[in-house]
């Protein structure tokens, strides 16, 4: 039985929905507020009614932002798929806005940004770094947000343990589906961006991404 049929069937169901709707109208005055607020000199997130302020990451995170981000950047570049933004794009979902660490558009989507765009639609790829401060949510509200808005792909990585997860969106799009864990020299293979596939090592260490990205350059 959904969730829907399970509300149906209380005797309380009309005070349920009207309490449902007085909190979603405050939640959306205060999502208001935020958007007015937030700039590019604060990292933070809109999630189910809470700004969430994110604290300065460790050197490890900065790491393979930097280096996945130049991979996933040039790759794209270089063959014209789209567009990578690292960290500041805010994504703005129904109910929830976002700052993923990595996110790729492909081209279709990119062009039609204008100079001035500050919330993005649903992208076609989301990389989301775990710390232990960010992991519950990247693992439960945005795994769930990400695939109800039908994101393609979803890369969760662990900085400490040098893992890398990639799910894929069910066939009937209501879900992700684990396509691997990845470690060592392990190649990644990407859907929403074509052709672009890495070592794994190559995530965690500058010397072995430097040797992928002369691969990816033929």
């Amino acid at each position: 039985m959904s969730i829907r049929e399970k509300l149906l069937q209380r005797p309380d169901v009309e005070a349920i929905i009207q309490g449902i709707q007085t909190q979603l109208a405050d939640e959306s005055i205060r999502r208001h507020d935020f958007l007015q607020w937030v700039d590019e000199s604060v990292k933070a997130e809109f999630i189910n009614g809470e700004v969430i302020l994110h604290s300065p990451v460790k050197a490890r995170h900065l790491n393979v932002t930097d280096l996945l981000s130049t991979s996933m950047s040039f790759y794209a570049r270089l063959n014209q798929l789209g567009r990578v933004f690292v960290e500041k794009a805010m994504v703005h979902l129904t109910r929830n806005d976002y700052e993923p660490d990595i996110i790729f558009y492909r081209k279709e989507v990119s062009d039609t940004f204008t100079d001035d765009l500050m919330l993005f639609p649903a992208p076609d790829l989301v990389v989301e770094i775990l710390s232990k401060r960010t992991a519950k949510r990247d693992r439960g509200v945005k795994f769930e947000d990400y695939a109800f808005h039908q994101i393609p792909e979803y890369w969760i990585i662990d900085p400490e343990k040098e893992f890398v997860e990639l799910y894929f969106l069910s066939v009937d799009k209501t879900s992700y589906i684990l396509s691997g864990k990845y470690q060592g020299e392990a190649i990644i293979k990407s859907r929403a961006m074509p052709g672009f596939m890495i070592p794994t090592e190559a995530i965690f260490d500058e010397q072995a991404n430097t040797l992928a990205l002369k691969e990816l350059m033929g």
